[in-house]
């Protein structure tokens, strides 16, 4: 009787210790999906409804490279958001700057270029779901079976938070960059061009997105409409968080990674969805700048 109960004991710590990896796990994906939604938007005001795609991009490039013999991980972390950061060079070029202040144009600008990524993409690679296998191996955690590439994807989301802290804390670029966001006049006076900034900014957002698209590639089978799937959860991340880059991705990333996670272990996947699109709007029902509007006002 004793030894049962402590083999349920350690079962239950075990399980605890599962829905925890998996809610860290859920916050760094949301974390890497919504990163270069936030800041296209914080800095720039646009809303770039391609986003999703520039995501599903760099998970193609991804799967193409390593299909063509390169090594995943420098496919993933440097192929990828090159490819998209170019991209999306070509797409602030062509298109959003011709849009700067006009958000509805901008949203149906970037919805219609969305539309386009997913047709070529289909003509390219058909509509026949693509993966690659994962590079690191799964882990026992008691009874229990755990991915081990999502400690990666944690990992990865915590270097990149702290290193879009640093560059927009310490660095000439991400100085600018703010003060271009609260002033371009001010920004001009100084001798810095705004559309210029603007143009990088959105570089390194669509960058960012890339990143997040190579690095989730092993997790699940690829779709040209995968987009969808990721634009979605970026987009209610991103508004709910508020202006702040840093700190409203990662607060609501933490608040919709735990509830999505702790619904789905307790009932399904499907309604801890339901739960966090609802508690989103019932979020910003309350609070219509954001988290970061309410609370930390001059956070990065």
């Amino acid at each position: 009787m004793w030894v049962g109960t402590l083999k349920f004991q350690r079962v239950e710590m075990d399980y605890a210790a599962v829905v925890l990896l998996e809610v860290i796990y859920m916050i760094a994906f949301l974390v890497l999906t919504s990163a270069g939604l936030a800041v296209v938007f914080g800095m720039m005001r646009v809303i770039n409804l391609a986003h999703g795609e520039f995501v599903m991009i760099g998970g193609y490039t991804t799967i193409a490279c390593a299909k063509a013999g390169i090594n995943i991980y420098f496919a993933m972390l440097v192929v990828s958001p090159l490819v998209v950061g170019i991209l999306g060079l070509l797409v602030e070029r062509l298109v959003v700057r011709q849009l700067y202040g006009r958000m509805i144009d901008t949203m149906l600008a970037t919805w219609g270029l969305s539309l386009l990524m997913v047709g070529i993409v289909t003509f390219i690679f058909g509509n026949t779901a693509v993966s690659v296998p994962a590079p690191i191996p799964g882990y026992a955690l008691g009874e229990f079976q755990m991915g081990g590439y999502n400690l990666f994807i944690i990992g990865i989301a915590t270097l990149l938070i702290i290193c879009m802290w640093l560059v927009m804390r310490f660095t000439r670029f991400g100085l600018v960059a703010r003060g271009a966001m609260q002033s371009a006049d001010v920004a001009s006076s100084l001798g810095y061009d705004p559309k210029r900034v603007y143009m990088w900014t959105f570089t390194v957002g669509a960058a960012l997105s890339g990143l997040a698209g190579g690095v989730l590639a092993p997790l699940t089978g690829l779709l040209p409409s995968s987009g969808g799937a990721y634009i979605a959860k970026a987009f209610i991340t991103v508004i709910t968080g508020g202006a702040a880059v840093i700190t409203g991705t990662l607060s609501s990333s933490v608040i919709f990674g735990t509830i999505n996670q702790v619904v789905s272990f307790g009932s399904s996947p499907v309604i801890g969805e339901i739960v966090m699109l609802a508690f989103a709007v019932v979020l910003l029902r309350l609070m219509p700048q954001g988290i970061t509007g309410r609370f930390f006002r001059n956070a990065p």
